[in-house]
């Protein structure tokens, strides 16, 4: 029997202690043809990713070497994860952290960064690596600049690699009864593919080593060599590059397959719905490209992948379906006229709202809850009025009781409508008067079109043509 407390059992003295050592599962509700498919989950590191086990090493790596020491400052270019990880090491043992991200790197992550204790500073993302903007270019600058600083450069530091080749592969290895047949994972920093797949490949020459890249990634193509290398852009911002990292070993790549955001979302989606595993979006890439290699096989294999990390940290993204609607990742009933523009349609259910008895205490908390500036107010289905901040703040500014009064006294009944079937230069004169369209006609009520709706329209239009 165990008991918690009982000092006997070797309890862990600090945080990185549970850094590591993480549990493999079999996945039993997917189509993996012939094969068996199974997930290390990664997400189950104390910062929520497998760069815990990197930024660890490196650090240790560094102040084994005498390049950091008391005092000095641990800089890092991340787009979230790595530099998570760097904040927790730095954190139990005493270092400042300065780290260099993306401003496309995410919210979520953005605050979870900042909520670690580092210094954060957001880098263009709009740059390419020559750019002395470059997020990796900025810390290479800092570390010069400030006398005490160390950049610890996951994607060219050995330290990386080695963390999985002696920790990651051997655990892989022990954990799959000596009998894996195939490795399945994407290449940002490069550590992870290149020292999971040396090991595994000394212990089974044989080994398939799958390199799983997001569509506009440029090793993708840079490991077919039927295929020019030509760069793109992806939503999976923690896995592809347009540049080789220094850890990465092309050498090692038996296989390439290049997946789309859509199908890297979807898949990270149903792998919650399905095994109620909670990944990020890099686990859906995973995913994706590991049941494709598993149902292209014609006898059966053992194939390892990596849920890479939480999808905690994807919440008002990959798991925000009005999120996902304005990025086009999930497919939408075409119509060919302006209700293709609304992103959160009535007769799907994903409009907000409230009802003309609500209080205005009420509309504030969905406003506030769902980021809104205004809600359309309905009854039976029809739109018979609107609410927005300012009246709100004009009603309640002298009269703070107003909060419980019903939504009817206060909201605006004056609607200007347009039809579904109008042009869509009629939105502009809307848009002039800094009003949102009201997208319906004498039966039904559609949805409202914002100008960020028409801006997405228009970008995406621009992307199909591309």
């Amino acid at each position: 029997m165990y008991f918690y407390g009982d000092p006997d059992m070797n309890s862990p003295q600090s945080v990185l202690d549970l850094i590591g050592n993480t549990p493999l599962l079999k996945l039993t509700k997917f189509d993996a043809g012939p094969c068996e498919l199974f997930v290390k989950l990664e997400n189950q590191n104390p910062g929520g990713s497998i760069k815990d086990r990197t930024a660890k090493a490196m650090v240790e790596a560094a102040e084994s070497d005498g390049s950091v020491v008391p005092g000095d400052t641990l800089i890092e270019a991340t787009f979230g994860n790595t530099g998570l990880g760097v904040s927790l090491v730095a954190s139990h043992k005493g270092y400042p952290v300065i780290l260099v991200v993306p401003e496309n790197a995410g919210r979520d992550k953005v605050l979870h960064l900042k909520a670690s204790g580092a210094e954060v500073l957001l880098a263009r993302s709009d740059v390419e690596s020559s750019h002395a903007d470059y997020y990796r270019n900025i810390a290479h600058r800092l570390e010069r600049e400030l006398p005490s600083g160390f950049y610890l450069d996951q994607f060219n530091n050995p330290a990386n690699t080695l963390a999985h080749e002696h920790g990651t592969g051997p655990e892989i290895w022990k954990q799959m009864g000596q009998r894996v047949d195939a490795f399945v994972c994407g290449v940002r920093s490069g550590g992870t593919f290149t020292g999971c797949t040396r090991f595994l490949k000394q212990m089974n020459p044989a080994l398939d080593a799958v390199l799983a890249e997001p569509k506009g990634s440029l090793l993708a193509d840079s490991t077919d060599s039927k295929k020019a290398a030509v760069a793109g852009s992806s939503l999976i911002k923690n896995v592809g590059s347009h540049a080789s990292p220094g850890n990465f070993d092309p050498d090692v790549v038996d296989h390439t397959y290049t997946v789309t955001d859509m199908e890297a979302f979807s898949a990270a989606r149903d792998l919650l719905r399905m095994q109620g595993i909670f990944g990020g979006v890099s686990t859906g890439l995973h995913l994706a490209a590991a049941l494709r290699y598993c149902r292209q096989q014609k006898k059966a294999k053992r194939v390892v992948t990596l849920v890479s990390d939480t999808g905690y940290k994807y919440l008002s993204t990959a798991y925000d379906r009005a999120w996902l609607l304005n990025q086009g990742l999930i497919p939408q009933r075409h119509y060919g006229d302006l209700r293709d523009l609304i992103t959160r349609r009535a007769d799907e259910g994903d409009v907000v709202s409230v009802s003309p008895d609500d209080t205005l205490i009420a509309a504030y908390t969905r406003i506030r809850m769902y980021d809104v500036s205004q809600l359309p107010v309905l009854e039976d289905g029809r739109i018979v009025g609107m609410i927005d901040e300012s009246d709100l703040l004009m009603a309640v500014f002298d009269k703070r009781e107003y909060f419980e009064y019903p939504v009817r006294d206060f909201m605006i009944t004056r609607l200007e409508m347009i039809e579904p079937d109008a042009s869509i230069t009629s939105l502009l004169p809307v848009f002039r008067g800094d009003h949102v369209a009201i997208i319906a006609d004498k039966e039904k009520f559609y949805g409202l079109i914002t100008q960020v709706d028409l801006i997405n329209h228009l970008r995406n239009s621009m992307s199909n043509h591309d």
